[in-house]
C-alpha cells in the first residue's frame, strides 16, 4: 500500500514492521512504550471521541505541549477525521494565544501541563480544554478517549474516506520576531511528499533503529521527521527535557536525531570546556585531535599521515564524543539555521556525521538535504535538492521554490500569500547559491542591512565566523544605515574562565568580568583577527559586552533558537547608541 494521506502511515508502519514500539515517552523513570498496534487503536478511539463531541471535518483543535506520544495521538486522530490541527508552542505569550485561537477559530485545545493550561485560560476562559497531565479542573484526555472506545468503527472509516490527499490537514502559526504570526497552511499531499523524499535518503535502517526527539513537535521539521520515521518503522523516544538530553542519549543509544545548530554549538562548547579542565598530555591530546578535526573535509582524502593521525584522534579523543552520544549514532540532521562548518568538520571528523538541510514552514519543510556519506557530502552546503523540489535564484539573490511540498497558502491572508507565491514559485526570503544541485544558504534576505555608505551586510556569515571564538557564545551584527558595523557579544563564560586561569586573575560575576580592561581587550584582539576575513566595510569597529545570554523565554530567541533581531535592536538601542556615540 502506498500512503495518500498522513494518518495512512499508521496501517503502513503496521503492514510493514508492525512495532513493539512506535512511541515511547519517559515518566516516573521508566520508559512507557506504545506498539504500532496500540498507536492504531488509540487514534481511532480518539477520532471517534472527537465525533461524538461535535468535531467534524473542517474544525480546529489546538495542541499545546512538549512532546510526548499523546500529541501524535491527537495529531493523527484529528486527521482521520479530516479536522484541523493547530499546533502551537508552550513559549509563546497569552496574547500570541487569543490571537491565534480567535484567528484560526479553535473549537477545543489539548495542553500539556498546568503552566500551559493557565495562559490558555486566561486567553480564552470559554474554550474547552483537555490535558495531558492529571490536572484540576480540567479534563483528562484518556477520559475524553473513553467515550469513542465503543464507537462504530464504520463511521470512522466513512470519514478517513472522505479525507482527500489535497486537503488541508494542519494550519502552523510561524514564531516571527515580530508582527502579528501568519497561519501557514499545509495539505497531506504537502507534507507526504517531503515523506516519500526523505525517508529515500536517510541512512536509518527500516523497522530497526531508533530516534530521540526533542525538538518542538509544533515545528515543521520536527513533526514531518516524525512522520518518516512512522513511514520507516523507526521507534521514536521522547526526551524528557532539554537538561535531560544527554542522559537520555546514553540510555536509549538512538542511531539519530534531529537538532538546529545553537544545541549543536552548546555540545561542542560543552565538549571544549571538559578539555581545558584536563592537565598535560591528556589536555595536549585533547587539542591536537582539536585542530586535526577543524581540517577534516569528509568528501576529500588528506594524505595517509593526516588519516593515520585522524585514526589515533578517533581512538583516544573521538571515541568519547561517539560515546556522550550513546555511541551509536549513525545521523544526525541539522536545520533551521546556518551550521558553523568548523563544527560541521570537527564532528565528521569524530565519526559524528551531521547532515544539514534546508526549509521552511512553508515548505514542509525540506528543500534541500545533505546525502549521508563522505562521496556526496559538501562542508558549508545544505545538501542537494530533494526529488521533485525545483529551485531557482532570482537576480537579487532570493532563493524560489517549486513543488508538491509548497504551503496551499497563508490562512485568511490572500494577500499575504500573494506576495510570495507567485507562477507557483514560493518567495523563501533567504538568499543563496546553488552549485548543481548542491544548496548554499548566505543570509536572509530580511536580515540583510545596508550601512549608511551603501554597502550591503550579511551578517549571519559574519556572526557565525565570530562565534568560532571559543570566548564568544552569541553575537549579533548591527550597522542598518550607520557608517559602520558594530556587534552586541555575549561572552562564552567557560571560555572567559579559561582565559582568566590562563593569565591568572581570578574569575568573579560576568558582570564585573565584562567591564575589565584586560577582558575588554582581549575580546578587541579578538575581533582584529576575525576581522581579517570579512570585507572592510564588514569589519567590526565596536562592540559591546553584555552579561546575559540570549534566549526563548527572555524573549530574545525564537522556539528554533535564532535572533530576534527587532526585539535585540530594541531592547539594547541604549547600549547601540551608546556604542556609536562613545
Amino acid at each position: 500500500m502506498t500512503p495518500d494521506r498522513l494518518f495512512d502511515l499508521i496501517p503502513y508502519q503496521i503492514s510493514q514492521y508492525d512495532k513493539n514500539v512506535s512511541l515511547a515517552f519517559k515518566e516516573n523513570n521508566s520508559w512507557q512504550t506504545y506498539s504500532s498496534r496500540d498507536l492504531k487503536e488509540i487514534t481511532e478511539n480518539l477520532s471517534l471521541a472527537f465525533l461524538n463531541s461535535g468535531i467534524s471535518k473542517g474544525d480546529k483543535v489546538a495542541i499545546i505541549s512538549n512532546n510526548r506520544p499523546e500529541w501524535n495521538f491527537v495529531d493523527l486522530a484529528l486527521q482521520q477525521i479530516g479536522a484541523i490541527s493547530v499546533p502551537m508552542y508552550p513559549t509563546i505569550t497569552t496574547e500570541d494565544y487569543r490571537y491565534i485561537f480567535e484567528h484560526a477559530e479553535v473549537k477545543m485545545v489539548f495542553v500539556g501541563d498546568q503552566e500551559i493550561l493557565e495562559k490558555v485560560k486566561a486567553a480564552n476562559p470559554e474554550l474547552k480544554v483537555f490535558s495531558f497531565h492529571q490536572l484540576d479542573g480540567v479534563d483528562f484526555w484518556k477520559d475524553f478517549m473513553k467515550s469513542g472506545e465503543n464507537g462504530d468503527l464504520q463511521i470512522l472509516e466513512d470519514s478517513k474516506a472522505s479525507v482527500e490527499t489535497d486537503d488541508l490537514f494542519t494550519i502552523i502559526y510561524t514564531s516571527g520576531t515580530t508582527g502579528r504570526p501568519k497561519g501557514v497552511m499545509l495539505s497531506h499531499k504537502n507534507v507526504l511528499s517531503n515523506v516519500m523524499s526523505v525517508s529515500e535518503i536517510l541512512t536509518l535502517e527500516r523497522g530497526k533503529d531508533k530516534v530521540l526527539s526533542f525538538l518542538p513537535l509544533c515545528h515543521i521539521f520536527e513533526r514531518t521527521a516524525s512522520f518518516c520515521h512512522l513511514k520507516m518503522g523507526i521507534s521514536i523516544y521522547y526526551a524528557e527535557n532539554l537538561e535531560l538530553i544527554g542522559d537520555n542519549l546514553r540510555e536509549i543509544k538512538p542511531q539519530g536525531f534531529n537538532t538546529v545548530p545553537r544545541l549543536l554549538e552548546k555540545i561542542y562548547d560543552k565538549i571544549v570546556s571538559k578539555g581545558y579542565e584536563l592537565k598535560g598530555i591528556k589536555r595536549s591530546l585533547f587539542f591536537w585531535a582539536l585542530k586535526l578535526g577543524h581540517e577534516y573535509n569528509p568528501s576529500e582524502d588528506q594524505g595517509a599521515w593526516y588519516n593515520w593521525q585522524l585514526k589515533m584522534a578517533n581512538k583516544l579523543i573521538f571515541s568519547k564524543w561517539r560515546e556522550a552520544l550513546g555511541g551509536e549514532i549513525v545521523q544526525i540532521n541539522c536545520g533551521a539555521s546556518a551550521l558553523q562548518p568548523r563544527l560541521a568538520r570537527v564532528f565528521w571528523a569524530a565519526g559524528i556525521k551531521v547532515c544539514e538541510g534546508y526549509g521552511l514552514t512553508e515548505t514542509s519543510p525540506v528543500v534541500s538535504a545533505s546525502i549521508c556519506n563522505h562521496k556526496e557530502i559538501r562542508i558549508g552546503y545544505v545538501g542537494k535538492l530533494l526529488k521533485d523540489v525545483e529551485v531557482q535564484i532570482a537576480s537579487d539573490g532570493e532563493i524560489l521554490v517549486k513543488g508538491p511540498n509548497v504551503m496551499l497558502g497563508y490562512y485568511k491572508q490572500p494577500d499575504v500569500t500573494a506576495e510570495v507565491l507567485k507562477n507557483g514559485w514560493f518567495h523563501t526570503g533567504d538568499i543563496g547559491e546553488l552549485d548543481g544541485e548542491y544548496l548554499k544558504i548566505t543570509d536572509r534576505k530580511k536580515e540583510m542591512f545596508k550601512t549608511s555608505g551603501g554597502k550591503y551586510v550579511a551578517p549571519q556569515v559574519i556572526e557565525n565566523k565570530i562565534k568560532e571564538s571559543s570566548l564568544i557564545d552569541q553575537v549579533m551584527v548591527i550597522g542598518e544605515n550607520r557608517n559602520y558595523v558594530v556587534a552586541l557579544i555575549i561572552p562564552s563564560e567557560d571560555g572567559l574562565k579559561e582565559y582568566c586561569r590562563h593569565k591568572g586573575f581570578p574569575f568573579t560575576e560576568m558582570s564585573e568580568m565584562i567591564l575589565k580592561p584586560e577582558v575588554i581587550a582581549k575580546y578587541e584582539r579578538v575581533l582584529e583577527d576575525m576581522n581579517k576575513y570579512f570585507a572592510k566595510w564588514e569589519t567590526i569597529k565596536r562592540f559591546k559586552l553584555l552579561p546575559e545570554p540570549w534566549g526563548i523565554e527572555s524573549g530574545e530567541l525564537t522556539p528554533t533558537m535564532k535572533l530576534k533581531r527587532k526585539i535585540i535592536l530594541s531592547k539594547y538601542q541604549k547600549d547601540i547608541d551608546a556604542i556609536y556615540s562613545s
